[in-house]
């Protein structure tokens, strides 16, 4: 026979879940995707700035 601090545990534990799914649960409206990919144009595409590094190896 179980212990009743073990079974009192049990019943605590599943109290809990089903209070979990009893809650009520907010869902926000969100906007559908597109289904088309949207590209960019080279005018609106952000290049990389470029920079040199020199290292000297002779010391």
């Amino acid at each position: 026979m179980l212990d009743a601090f073990i079974i009192e545990e049990i019943k605590r534990r599943e109290r809990l879940r089903r209070e979990d799914y009893e809650r009520p649960v907010v869902e926000l409206p969100l906007p559908a995707p597109d289904d088309r990919p949207q590209r960019r144009t080279d005018t609106e595409e952000e290049k990389p700035s470029r920079g040199v590094v020199v290292i000297d190896l002779l010391g």
